[in-house]
């Protein structure tokens, strides 16, 4: 009998009135709300107030839609909630009434069945029965029946216990008689849950994608099957390892439903000695490869001593290669999982061999695509979008219904298993990012940290690669888990020659900088380290980094505030470091700078970041880039008061005064991070000019009006840094004024494009051994060089002529836009 049978079917109500309800009347009869619309009609029928029946009762609950008879067979039930009865259909209850559950001090049962089927009668649509206690809250806190996006129970096409679905032969054991088709399926069963487990990683529940195998579920009954039982142990311990790679990194706010196991069984006896059973296996298997190379089985069936995987010697060895690099590839990235998890790093070479040992199975698994196709039943094959092994066959053992009444934190969802090749791409893009992440060389150099994270996050990573991340660069409140914060602050501020001095450590700056309370900045009882924090925002996704460093600007704007109050109010209006300065005065004007400094960093990159969640529109651009070339100033100008700040001191102490010009014209040599920053300015600056000056001689890029005005715009992209006031003093009308004045003339005039292409030949000198730098520093020269010849072309043609069409395209450059200039 199907689930709307089982509705149709409805046994004998039970209503349970609480004793906190005794002063109300028993039943109440449904008056029409005047405010309600006429057509309306309300039911007048007298019902008792119904609270909820406590959870432990025996009886199958009325507040619920749904429960279980002693088969385990799901019933469907009229609710006890007025909400929820509406819903139940009206029918003859021919199974035999429940016993109803004797009184207690927390509410009385009664049979409310013909209550039920009198209102079912009576209501049409539109109409609502719900008693004195019902509020609006109670209707959006309810659980909608008869809604299969809502109700887990409404389609239930499989089965409803494990039980049965092995009881039916569902997932048999062995999986065939047929030695030849018992190896093929238990392939099939291996690459489905290959493709499960990178559909999980998507952000999929475990339920719904892995842990629909009954096999997997049920591990016990495999015991015999040496394969398939070691396959889906070491499968299980590695999801129960990833969970808690993510749960410790916290990064799964963002696919909460990751580390939701359901109850599941993530953890049995015999799991940690799981790598040896699947070598065990491995080793078998490769005996048996070995003697096939060997030809030992040219001339017999079987091999002395060793029993073959199926009954046909021709196919033993292409079976053979098919089964080891799938089980290889899943003890190698157990392996890299588990070296990863090391403290410290200490398992991070390791790791890096595992990750190319996973790479080449791969591709042996991959290459075993065509044998597997071609032995498999060409009417049982899906299609290649759509299969999800590498025969293309549908395999045994999973049931995806199964689990679905387990999922009681969310709604069920449609979940679309990844096709096998796409789960092969997926696995391919994770392991290059653990791999690059192995590859870090554990500097504890925040600028370089910071670098590395902004530069991993542009291959869009996903969850566990971020995890993994994290994990490594934060652990017990340590960088890379050694690393006092202390320390990493005092070589940003470039003072190695006092790590470690007490007096700086005990620094009431230092201090109040590595931990800020994130509700009311106090002193006492600090439990946040804004830079621990900011690493930590930086490994989300990221539309949860973009927020998370918008709400984060405000902390560091305070910070910095208190600091130079506190600096004032300690050592007076000077703000230039002077070499004989006491320890506390000299770092406490260095961390001033170097706090704003970061205060900017993160603004710019939070402006950046909108251009990789196309939050601006083309009509917006000007405004963004202007704000983009304000912060970039003032991050160019802290940048370089730090570095003179740091260097300029040990050069000047001992000298005379009249030295000081010349040391000053020796200083302005800055780094080449400082070049590279004087393009993004110059670039910012040049693409809102250009904007502004085409808005102010063509009438483009103007914001329509129709629903917000630009002032509004210009709150709702730049509020949380308004609210920092990072810049400070900047405001919508300090843009349109700006804007207002600028013209193509002035645009030729200084030529931010070609100014550009001045510095592009010495940053290329510079980062030569930095491949990543080189391919940014070829990306800002493509935007340079293509907008100086849209702006020449702009020029010579005229701003005002109407049939010049100017449109910015991101085809170079993912944040800087590219003018195209057509004629109609």
């Amino acid at each position: 009998m199907d689930g709307h049978n089982h509705r149709e079917h409805a046994s004998p109500q039970i209503l349970q009135s609480s004793p906190q309800h005794a002063r109300a009347p028993r039943g109440t009869t449904r008056c029409r709300n005047p405010f309600d619309p006429p057509r309306r009609r309300q039911s007048r029928l007298p019902l008792p107030l119904a609270g909820p029946p406590p959870s432990t009762s025996p009886s199958p609950s009325p507040s619920v839609g749904c429960g279980e008879d002693p088969t385990g067979r799901r019933r469907f039930l009229p609710s006890a909630d007025p909400m929820e009865a509406s819903s139940s259909s009206a029918g003859p209850a021919p199974q035999p009434p429940p016993s109803i559950p004797p009184s207690s001090d927390q509410g009385v049962w009664a049979d409310a069945s013909q209550l039920v089927a009198a209102a079912c009668a009576d209501l049409q649509d539109g109409d609502l029965v719900h008693g004195e206690n019902f509020s609006l809250f109670a209707a959006m806190s309810a659980l909608e029946i008869m809604d299969p996006k809502m109700d887990s129970g409404m389609e239930r096409s499989g089965y409803y216990s494990i039980e049965e679905a092995i009881e039916d032969g569902i997932a048999p054991v062995p999986l065939s008689l047929d030695k030849t088709l018992d190896i093929q399926r238990t392939l099939d069963v291996i690459d489905h849950l290959f493709s499960c487990e990178a559909t999980w990683h998507k952000g999929h529940t475990l339920a719904q994608t892995v842990f629909t195998c009954i096999y997997l579920m049920k591990i016990e009954r495999i015991a015999s099957h040496a394969v398939l039982n070691s396959f889906c142990r070491i499968l299980r311990a590695t999801c129960n390892a990833l969970i808690s790679v993510v749960s410790t990194a916290r990064t799964h706010e963002e696919e909460d439903l990751f580390t939701m196991s359901f109850g599941l069984a993530l953890k049995d006896e015999g799991d940690e000695k799981c790598l040896s059973v699947l070598n065990s296996v491995e080793e078998t298997i490769s005996r048996q490869l070995r003697a096939c190379k060997s030809q030992a089985l040219s001339k017999k069936k079987t091999l002395e001593g060793l029993e073959s995987l199926q009954d046909n010697p021709a196919l033993e060895e292409d079976y053979c290669r098919a089964l080891l690099c799938r089980l290889r590839f899943r003890k190698h990235f157990h392996h890299i999982v588990t070296c990863m998890r090391r403290p410290h790093g200490r398992g991070l070479d390791l790791a890096r061999k595992h990750i190319t040992s996973c790479l080449t199975e791969l591709s042996l698994m991959l290459k075993s695509q065509e044998f597997l196709k071609s032995r498999s039943d060409i009417t049982l094959q899906q299609g290649d979008a759509r299969c999800t092994t590498a025969s293309g066959c549908r395999p045994i053992g999973f049931d995806v219904s199964l689990n679905s009444r387990l999922l009681s934190p969310a709604p069920p969802r449609a979940v679309e298993i990844l096709s096998w090749s796409d789960a092969i791409r997926y696995f391919e893009k994770l392991l290059h990012d653990l791999d690059i992440i192995c590859a870090l060389s554990l500097d504890p150099v925040l600028e370089n940290v910071l670098q590395f994270i902004a530069q991993f996050q542009k291959s869009v990573p996903d969850l566990v690669p971020r995890a993994f991340l994290q994990t490594l660069l934060i652990q017990d409140g340590k960088l890379y888990g050694r690393d006092l914060i202390c320390d990493v602050i005092s070589r940003a501020l470039s003072l190695p020659d006092i790590v470690g001095d007490k007096e700086f450590q005990t620094n009431e700056f230092v201090v109040q900088l590595g931990q800020v309370s994130c509700q009311d900045y106090s002193y006492l009882n600090l439990h946040f380290m804004l830079v621990i924090n900011l690493l930590k925002i930086l490994c989300t996704n990221t539309a949860w980094q973009r927020r998370k460093l918008g709400k984060s600007l405000q902390d560091w704007s305070t910070i910095s505030i208190q600091l130079e109050l506190a600096l004032k109010r300690e050592f007076g209006e000077t703000r230039n470091v002077l070499a004989h300065e006491n320890i506390c005065m000299r770092v406490s004007k260095q961390l001033l700078v170097w706090s704003q400094e970061q205060t900017y960093w993160i603004a710019s990159r939070f402006l950046i970041l909108g251009f990789e969640l196309d939050l601006y529109s083309p009509s917006e651009y000007c405004m963004v880039y202007w704000y983009m070339h304000v912060a970039f100033i003032k991050l160019i100008e802290k940048m370089q008061l730090r570095i003179l700040a740091s260097n300029g001191n040990a050069r000047r102490k001992g000298k005379k005064k009249k030295d000081h010009s010349k040391d000053s014209v020796r200083d302005a040599a800055f780094p080449a991070s400082c070049l590279l920053l004087q393009c993004y300015v110059l670039l910012s600056e040049g693409l809102s000019m250009l904007l502004a000056a085409l808005r102010n001689e063509s009438k483009s890029f103007q914001l329509p009006s129709i629903f917000n005005s630009e002032q509004e715009r210009f709150m709702q992209h730049f509020d949380l840094l308004q609210k920092a006031r990072i810049p400070e003093g900047i405001t919508y009308y300090s843009f349109k004024e700006a804007a207002a004045q600028a013209h193509m003339a002035d645009v030729m005039k200084y030529n931010f494009f070609k100014e550009i292409q001045k510095i592009i030949p010495s940053l290329k000198g510079s980062f030569a051994g930095d491949p990543g730098k080189l391919a940014e520093i070829r990306q800002i020269e493509q935007v340079a060089e293509h907008n100086r010849i849209a702006l020449n072309i702009i020029n010579h043609v005229g701003a005002g002529d109407p049939s010049l069409r100017v449109s910015f395209e991101f085809t170079h450059h993912p944040h800087f836009a590219v003018a195209v200039v057509k004629r109609s």
